[in-house]
């Protein structure tokens, strides 16, 4: 059951939930230096109904425990690419435009003190464009040859799904160089003291694609791809 109560201030609902910044922005609630005040009095200062506020916040939460709690190594070969389709290419696809403002907010503000912020964003852009440009390739070119492999390993088949597979391991190895170092330069994504709000979101929802990246990760290359390679 969730702890997130009216009485909850604006920024420890950040903390625990950082998806929940996307809501807050939109509805132009201060979570940053302005959110050390309770949900209810900065929803009626924004002349918001907090419950309605709370119930959107709940329902942000709902999702990710739902999600949370499936166990996709189980699954059939198109229900297994099916969820990480929809949990992880789509997450993405979300949830890397929704960060980068945050990002480019940090960096603009602090960027001169906090240098190494600069190379987090260089980080994320790369991170960005490969990942976008990987899943995508996965979702229209690649995934397709595997199910059809799976279902009829023909030779020819083979031939096909085999360097896809060498090529897509490659990639994920580099993405989680890119993350490593992300994880290095942020101090295991613990923000200085003092950290503004969008600062902590920053390191908060970084760890965030940290955690669902190496997820995504290990369903393709230790099930999906293991069982590519026992048909092979």
């Amino acid at each position: 059951m969730s702890q997130l109560t009216l009485e909850t201030q604006v920024c420890d609902i950040v903390t625990a939930l950082p998806q929940s910044a996307d809501l807050f922005r939109s509805l132009r609630i201060d979570f940053c230096c302005g959110g050390k005040i309770p949900l209810k009095d900065a929803a009626e200062g924004r002349n918001l109904n907090p419950e309605e506020v709370l119930g959107s916040i709940q329902k942000i939460e709902e999702k990710r425990e739902q999600v949370g709690s499936t166990q996709p190594t189980s699954f059939g070969n198109r229900t297994l690419v099916s969820y990480i389709q929809e949990k992880y290419h789509a997450g993405l696809r979300e949830e890397l435009p929704a960060l980068a403002p945050y990002i480019t907010k940090v960096v603009k503000v602090h960027g001169e003190k906090h240098p190494h912020l600069v190379r987090i964003q260089e980080i994320f852009k790369e991170l960005r464009a490969e990942l976008l440009d990987h899943t995508a390739d996965e979702d229209k070119n690649v995934f397709p040859v595997i199910l059809e492999f799976l279902e009829n390993p023909t030779p020819q088949l083979k031939e096909q799904v085999k360097p896809h597979v060498m090529e897509l391991e490659a990639e994920h190895e580099h993405a989680g160089e890119l993350l490593f170092e992300i994880r290095d330069l942020t101090n295991n994504y613990t923000p200085p003291e003092g950290a503004c709000g969008t600062y902590r979101v920053v390191y908060a929802r970084l760890a965030q694609l940290e955690k669902d990246t190496f997820e995504h990760v290990h369903l393709e290359n230790n099930v999906l791809f293991d069982r590519v390679r026992a048909a092979i």
